[in-house]
């Protein structure tokens, strides 16, 4: 099970061994058997009101939902040394490398008569570079079990497809619209909670298009039916019984369902589900920006009414945003006419546009709404996205070259005391000679500026739109900010060992 982390603590989790996905075809689904007529179909239940039952729903799905279990094969270093620089200075002293088996879980759908199985990604992916997939086995309801190919994955949407064969046709279901889902709809879910096949349960459509963490396709179906580890992959179905969403994260402090669960929506999988059958490259949008979203401290560092939109921290150099001329500050309102909100963020939208395609921006920059069309790029892998990534040094500070004078308007309204930057600082923290502004040197736990991440060595480099060069330019910023009643300012800030991020800071 992947841990998903969240800033207030509470765990989610992929659930199991497994994981989920969706898809959605645009058909006008329905459960049905690879043999069956659809025109035969009669609904079994009513068009409005609580069900009096699940059950003709539920044996008409349940054919088509199978049990996935994979075999890897781990590589265990008995080296003590081993991925460290020591590693060559004190060679094997622990030995040859050995291998262990491990097995997952996980949950999955046929979509087709001739055997398309759909799950999650990180069902069937093995965590760790030492980890490699040996066997795919899916198991029927009926307990037969079948040796998967692995057709195609996809890690960003964490969606995979798998194949299996038989010389009959396979029970399949097909997907719905999950966009036309309303929060109180009846749902179900069926799936291999803790490895028990052919569970089903009931709940309703708690939240639709739930944002979690801002991810690329972090957008979920909120359910109250009960899911747990092992219901990864598994299909959400409508009560026409088409599929409109995949049983993929939970919200738990025991790591058993309280109710909360997540489904990944249809309209989101369907298009890559089609694509990897298809053997089809997945080709995503890209701008190449860091990005916040515009939360109530940030609105009121930039004095602007609403919490609409995203800041761009950092413009990556070369790609789509920096071609534009697309800067760090601003604020991205819309994109190709639709509102950037927390509901539908502005990783979603790039990356749901095709490469290549010119598209508007609609900006904030230093008060003036302003349009900017950008040509999309296309995103990096996941790979390649992670080895852009960076950690960050802290523990190797400045020392003080004099006394800090910021006990006074800095200190009381920001809660840090900084200094002058000066060559002999800026080598210390790898930063070229010629680099305007002043250093944090303290900074009070409970101000509002360590809760943000301002630390001993962080560079302030602008406050407000303005370049600080002395502790004087920073307490006119503060003082400027106080007299127009804001209650926060935006400071450009570079921490140690890590790009410059733009973060509003609150006054006390």
């Amino acid at each position: 099970m992947k841990p998903v982390r969240y800033s207030y603590g509470i765990t989610g989790a992929l659930l199991a061994g497994g994981a989920a996905i969706s898809l959605i075809t645009g058909y006008p689904a329905g459960a049905q058997v690879a043999q069956n007529d659809a025109s035969k179909m009669t609904h079994v239940v009513p068009e409005a009101g609580a069900p009096a039952s699940f059950a003709d729903l539920t044996e008409q799905l349940q054919p088509a939902v199978v049990n996935i279990s994979t075999k890897q094969r781990i590589t265990v270093e008995t080296n003590p040394f081993s991925g460290t620089p020591f590693a060559e200075l004190f060679g094997n002293r622990g030995g040859q490398p050995t291998t262990r088996e491990a097995q997952s879980l996980g949950s999955g759908f046929i979509v087709s008569a001739d055997g398309y199985v759909v799950t999650n990604n990180h069902v069937i992916s093995p965590e760790g570079r030492n980890a490699e997939l040996e066997e795919v086995t899916v198991t029927m309801p009926d307990g037969t079990e079948y040796p998967a190919d692995v057709v195609g994955k996809d890690a960003a949407s964490d969606l995979a497809v798998l194949k299996i064969q038989r010389d009959k046709a396979f029970p399949f279901v097909k997907f719905g619209d999950s966009s036309a889902a309303r929060v109180g709809d009846w749902v179900i879910a069926i799936g291999n909670p803790f490895g028990l096949g052919g569970t089903v349960t009931s709940g309703i459509v708690s939240a639709v298009y739930r944002n979690t963490g801002g991810g690329a396709y972090d957008r979920y179906i909120q359910t109250d039916a009960s899911i747990n580890r092992g219901n990864s992959g598994g299909p959400l179905f409508d009560m026409q019984g088409n599929v409109i969403g995949i049983n993929n994260a939970i919200f738990s402090p025991s790591g058993g369902s309280v109710g909360i669960g997540f489904a990944i929506p249809a309209e989101t999988a369907a298009p890559i589900v089609d694509k990897l059958i298809a053997g089809e490259d997945i080709l995503r949008g890209y701008l190449g920006v860091r990005i916040n979203p515009v939360t109530e401290d940030f609105a009121e560092a930039l004095g602007i009414p609403e919490k609409r939109g995203e800041f761009i921290q950092m413009v990556q150099p070369g790609e789509a945003a920096d071609k534009a001329g697309l800067k760090s500050g601003d604020v991205v309102l819309k994109v190709d006419g639709k509102d950037v909100t927390p509901d539908q963020t502005l990783s979603f939208i790039v990356a749901n546009i095709e490469p290549g395609t010119t598209v508007p921006l609609e900006i904030l920059r230093d008060g003036d709404r302003r349009t900017v069309n950008v040509t999309v790029g296309r995103r990096p892998s996941e790979e390649e996205l992670a080895a852009q990534s960076f950690d960050t040094d802290d523990e190797s500070t400045p020392s003080d070259p004099a006394p800090s004078d910021s006990n006074g308007l800095v200190g009381e309204s920001l809660g840090v005391q900084v200094i002058p930057m000066t060559a002999t600082i800026a080598r210390q923290l790898g930063v070229g000679t010629d680099t305007q502004g002043v250093v944090v040197t303290a900074v009070d736990p409970n101000a509002d500026a360590a809760r943000k991440g301002v630390r001993r060595g962080t560079i302030i480099l602008r406050a407000n739109n303005t370049d600080i060069a002395s502790i004087a330019d920073l307490e006119r910023v503060i003082s400027s900010a106080k007299s127009s009643n804001r209650e926060a300012i935006l400071l450009r800030m570079k921490p140690r060992g890590a790009p410059a991020i733009s973060m509003p800071v609150r006054i006390r």
